[in-house]
């Protein structure tokens, strides 16, 4: 590996976000591991093409995959065929492979907002004013709709998943580089989904994030675990996002923003060498 690593970042600069400016970030964050790696950026639909001569590829804020859906596929399949290294892993189990997961976590018992994908299941849900209706390949909150029960049973399944949509006090999302916590963030008004904060969490709060990065099992990347808390003052799992997680760095403290950088500098350095 040469002493300066080649980078793809993998970035679509022109996306609009409602509440964010993924821009921003990742004009910030290639500047900054600029200073370790010789960095390119590229729009996801170009990665395919482009990534043979890189030593690694970096997903960033890459946009919603439904978007372009072939391409994505075209270009996971031509960077498994070739062994190229993207980071985060194509391994992931989270985000990475639509919302299905969500299934799998409900169906162990882990602590996430119950989730249904069939109509003969509807009795495994509890008892909700309104129900969340969403696509399996969602992502940003598209296709999200909000139902009565009474508008369940009439329904196409098979490629929605439905929630009870919880009465939360927040939204809170802990950010991890492999398995390390970095900082987290919150929404106490849940109103205002990206008006966020810095939290504080405690030793529960963490030990609940980590049973999914755990499940998740990527030994290299970074991750966003995201939760809402109920008015009971449980935790529940909201999404595990491990594709291409905004980070929200311009609301971090400086000295926080700069250790994440190091991390991620770091990480990607262990993920070229193994």
């Amino acid at each position: 590996m040469p002493a300066r690593p080649r980078i793809l970042y993998v970035t679509d600069l022109a996306y609009q976000a409602r509440g964010r400016r993924y821009c921003d970030e990742d004009i910030f964050l290639s500047s900054r591991l600029r200073d370790a790696f010789d960095i390119a950026l590229c729009h996801p639909l170009d990665a395919a093409a482009l990534m043979d001569t890189f030593d690694a590829v970096v997903v960033r804020n890459s946009g919603p995959v439904l978007h372009y859906r072939n391409e994505y596929d075209a270009f996971r399949a031509r960077a498994e065929a070739r062994g190229t290294r993207v980071y985060n892993p194509l391994s992931g189990r989270g985000d990475m492979g639509g919302k299905r997961y969500l299934l799998d976590l409900t169906a162990a018992g882990y602590p996430v907002i119950p989730t249904i994908d069939r109509q003969r299941d509807l009795h495994l849900l509890p008892e909700s004013e309104q129900y969340a209706v969403k696509p399996k390949e969602g992502a940003d909150s598209i296709g999200l709709a909000f139902v009565p029960r009474h508008e369940l049973s009439g329904l196409a399944y098979g490629d929605i998943l439905v929630q009870p949509r919880v009465d939360f006090r927040y939204e809170v999302s802990f950010f991890y580089v492999d398995d390390a916590f970095q900082y987290a963030l919150y929404a106490p008004d849940p109103g205002r989904r990206w008006v966020l904060e810095p939290y504080e969490p405690t030793g529960t709060d963490l030990a609940f994030a980590r049973r999914f990065l755990d499940w998740n099992t990527l030994e290299h990347g970074v991750q966003r675990v995201d939760a809402c808390r109920t008015q009971r003052g449980d935790l529940l799992l909201v999404e595990l996002e491990d594709l291409n997680p905004y980070l929200s760095l311009d609301l971090v403290p400086d000295g926080t923003r700069e250790a994440f950088v190091a991390a991620m500098t770091a990480s990607l350095r262990r993920f070229l060498d193994a």
